[in-house]
């Protein structure tokens, strides 16, 4: 990590880090997901430092979203808005400029990507942004999701492989998405 230079126009970009994809409570946990925020700590220090931007993303769904269960969709009830499972990790060390920028807002559509049905792109493009650094949760959904999108904006994007844990609901879901993500023009870091 120490090697790579970072410098103006860098991003980085933590995806969904919240309680709700954490174990061990977490309502939709991602197996592993509590070893990445120190990885990440570490790469926020180095942003901050350098006084380069810092964006979390994070679902915020209303309470009868359509990717509930209960709603028809695939998964467990999670991240809804306000509620204790929707928030960021308090050893998440996220500095009071980081840009929160919410998905899935709406009941009626899912978004895995920190780009669909936000206003990410302008907002990157307003800071000058050349290049996104990614971590996060989780690598076969909202990461790879996120990742082809910043990719589709002309952004160049280094994934921090140590910064991101997958589902799996296939064993090599993660292993396929990273792959999938290199084929499409991201660096794997």
């Amino acid at each position: 990590m120490e090697n790579v230079e970072l410098k103006e126009g860098d991003v980085l970009l933590i995806v969904d880090v919240q309680q709700d994809f954490l174990p061990p409570e977490g309502a939709l946990k991602v197996p592993g997901g509590d070893e990445i925020i120190p990885i990440l700590n570490s790469w926020i220090g180095r942003f901050s430092k350098l006084g380069l931007p810092i964006v979390a993303s994070r679902d915020w769904h209303p309470e009868d979203h359509c990717s509930f269960i209960e709603n028809g969709g695939s998964w467990p009830r999670h991240c809804v808005q306000g509620s204790p499972g929707a928030e960021f990790p308090d050893d998440l060390q996220l500095p009071a400029s980081t840009i929160i920028v919410s998905k899935g807002t709406t009941k009626e559509k899912d978004a895995y990507s920190a780009f669909e049905g936000t206003d990410l792109a302008d907002r990157l493009r307003q800071l000058g942004t050349k290049r996104l650094f990614v971590g996060g949760v989780a690598t076969d959904y909202c990461v790879k999701a996120t990742v082809l999108d910043a990719l589709s904006n002309g952004f160049d994007v280094v994934v921090i492989k140590d910064a991101i844990r997958g589902v799996n609901i296939a064993p090599d879901d993660s292993i396929a998405a990273l792959n999938e993500m290199e084929r499409q023009g991201a660096a794997i870091l």
